[in-house]
């Protein structure tokens, strides 16, 4: 892509959360941001005013000479700026009727309104950010915990494009002996020292690309949250977690069983660790038709699930429910929380054991806290355990960028295998290129105008 700055209109956008707040901003950005604010400013001369500085005034309507609110108004000159384009950010009273009104006056004289995603865009069609930096711009904003965050900071600065970009120079490098080689045979032997060449440098870049791809479980889960489901019989203390793990009483908790009659979602805070976390009704046998669906429906949140919390009544004996939520949770990432421990237990352990086999027991009262500590910790060991300072690690995170690099993997294992069976090395090279474009998707330097336009609709106004 082009890293000059390229002529665009301008646009304006509120770029804080819509309702009433102590400020709201109104941005614009383009060649007449300037000139646009000013026909609406009184104060000083924005023309006249220094660079990144911010200035005191009032906004008002030019036709009526109407003061609309007082205001602190930035001016930031371009190329020093987030679109290396002029940037005026005008800091108003939060509200909906000011924030707007400011909006429409900026939209009346010059500016038009900007596409979601379009200031980020603009920093990337600029030259100002890569593609994988764009998206870490809306991960930033949609991070759900500080691990989750200081990953989407990571990338925002830049380290995941440097290493995707190393990668294709060093694909790049070799493509090019490639050519002198074929356009210079002078020697016998330069068909075998390009095939070597070429799988020489095909094994090491496969190799650091499944390192890359072994974080993309991690970091997709704290891009996207870990699916999580509560299940268990009813008035085991499935809800209780819930309300403990939210610290707030998000569900309702008695001791009638099947209280909760359906699916209750909510994301939650676990050592680092975004979880979504899913309370399911009881999964039972029923006549009742409304607790009926409900069931259905924890059943098909449990197939969906990234872990299970399996709760188990430590206080009654294990009942053939209890077994067939073990057996139908066995084999996938679960962890068994044996619940209750502050009345008499009547579950026999032995057998608990003998049935969930290697997977981790946790002892917990949800009314006394005992053993959630414990819980938490599971948690967050069994998906980060191998990856602990993920501000300094590089971690894919981002689906799109997966697949890229699983198809560039793939793309050199053609090439390898294309050598193995003898195939023309100007045959072998069309694989290569093909993955050295494929990781170019990555960071924008290879990518088409539609695949632009999808990614940033997807970001929010004014960003």
């Amino acid at each position: 892509m082009s890293q000059t700055i390229t002529e665009f209109d301008t646009i304006a956008a509120i770029s804080t959360p819509p309702g009433e707040g102590a400020i709201s901003i109104v941005r614009l950005s383009g060649e007449e941001a300037l000139a646009t604010a000013q026909k609406v400013f009184k104060g000083r001369d924005l023309s006249k005013v220094a660079s990144h500085t911010i200035n005191y005034g009032h906004i008002i309507d030019p036709d009526t000479n109407e003061e609309v609110d007082e205001v602190m108004v930035s001016v930031m000159l371009a190329p020093k700026t987030f679109t290396r384009e002029d940037v005026i950010e005008i800091n108003c009273h939060g509200g909906i009727v000011a924030t707007n009104r400011i909006l429409q006056l900026l939209l009346s004289h010059g500016a038009r309104l900007a596409e979601p995603g379009e200031f980020t865009k603009r920093a990337f069609l600029n030259g100002r950010i890569d593609l994988s930096q764009a998206e870490a711009v809306m991960d930033l904003i949609r991070a759900k915990t500080d691990k989750s965050m200081k990953v989407a900071l990571n990338q925002l600065d830049g380290n995941l494009a440097h290493l995707i970009r190393s990668l294709r120079q060093d694909i790049l490098d070799v493509l090019a002996q490639v050519e002198v080689n074929i356009d210079y045979p002078e020697y016998d032997d330069v068909e075998t020292m390009t095939t070597k060449l070429l799988l020489e440098k095909a094994k090491d870049v496969k190799v650091r690309i499944t390192d890359l791809l072994s974080t993309a479980q991690q970091g997709k889960v704290l891009r996207e949250g870990l699916a999580t489901a509560i299940v268990g019989r009813p008035n085991v203390g499935k809800s209780s977690l819930l309300n403990h793990l939210l610290h707030e009483d998000k569900a309702i908790v008695t001791d009638v069983a099947g209280t909760t009659r359906d699916v209750i979602e909510e994301y939650v805070n676990v050592k680092g660790v975004p979880l979504k976390l899913v309370d399911t009704a009881g999964i039972h046998d029923t006549d009742d038709k409304v607790e009926k669906i409900g069931v259905e429906r924890s059943k098909q949140a449990l197939a969906a699930a990234d872990l299970e919390l399996l709760v188990i009544n430590g206080s009654e004996p294990l009942t053939d429910e209890d077994r067939q939520l073990i057996n139908s949770t066995a084999g996938n990432k679960r962890i068994v929380i044996l619940n209750k421990t502050d009345l008499p237990q009547q579950v026999d352990l032995s057998e608990l054991q003998k049935l969930v086999g290697d997977d981790a027991i946790i002892a917990t009262s949800v009314l006394t806290n005992a053993g959630m500590d414990q819980l938490e910790d599971k948690i967050a060991t069994l998906f980060f355990g191998g990856i602990e300072n993920s501000q300094t690690t590089v971690m894919v995170t981002n689906a799109r960028h997966i697949a890229l690099l699983k198809q560039a993997s793939q793309a050199l294992d053609d090439v390898m295998s294309g050598i193995a069976a003898g195939m023309p090395v100007d045959l072998v090279q069309i694989d290569m290129t093909r993955a050295w474009d494929l990781l170019g998707e990555i960071t924008g330097d290879s990518v088409q105008d539609e695949l632009l336009t999808q990614l940033f609709s997807q970001f929010c106004l004014g960003k």
